[in-house]
C-alpha cells in the first residue's frame, strides 16, 4: 500500500457510520484480550494501527461502548458494530477494525497480543507474538518491519 494518494473508506454494519483513512496503516494486529473477544463475540479482534491525523469519521456519530474505560472504543449507535478505538496514552494512533474497510481485509495480523488469554484453539498468521503488549522500545522496530514487507 503506498503512501501517496492513499483514500479508504469504510463503514459500519447498517451504513450509518462511515470512516476514511488517508494514510496506511503503520501495523496490523490481532489482540486475544478476553474483553476483544467478549466485544466481538470471537476468538480475536483485528485491528489496523493508524495515524489520527489520517484518520476520520465522515458521517455519523459514533457512540462509545465496552467500559467505557482507559481506552474509549466506538461503536455505531444503530448496529453496535465496533468502529475502532482511541487507546488513552496514545493520541497520535487510532486502532480501526479492519473489517471495516473493504481493501483492508486483506492485511493479516502482523502482530498478536494478549496470547496469555488466546483461546488454546484460535490462530493468526502473526509474525510476532506477545503475552500482554510489546514493550514499548520493540514498537519503532515492528513498525519498521511492517513497513517493510
Amino acid at each position: 500500500m503506498s503512501e501517496q494518494n492513499v483514500s479508504h473508506k469504510g463503514h459500519c454494519r447498517c451504513g450509518k457510520v462511515e470512516l476514511t483513512i488517508t494514510r496506511p496503516p503503520i501495523m496490523t494486529a490481532a489482540c486475544h484480550c478476553t474483553g476483544c473477544q467478549r466485544m466481538t463475540s470471537s476468538a480475536f479482534s483485528m485491528g489496523a494501527l493508524v495515524p489520527a491525523n489520517a484518520f476520520a469519521v465522515t458521517r455519523g456519530e459514533p457512540e462509545i461502548g465496552g467500559l467505557h474505560g482507559d481506552s474509549n472504543h466506538y461503536h455505531c449507535g444503530h448496529c453496535k458494530s465496533w468502529l475502532f478505538s482511541r487507546p488513552t496514552g496514545f493520541d497520535t494512533i487510532v486502532i480501526v477494525k479492519t473489517v471495516m474497510f473493504d481493501d483492508l481485509r486483506d492485511l493479516p495480523p502482523f502482530m498478536e497480543t494478549w496470547t496469555s488469554e488466546k483461546l488454546p484453539w484460535a490462530s493468526t498468521p502473526a509474525a510476532h507474538s506477545y503475552e500482554q503488549f510489546p514493550p514499548p522500545a520493540d514498537l519503532p522496530k515492528l513498525i519498521q518491519q511492517f513497513a517493510s514487507r
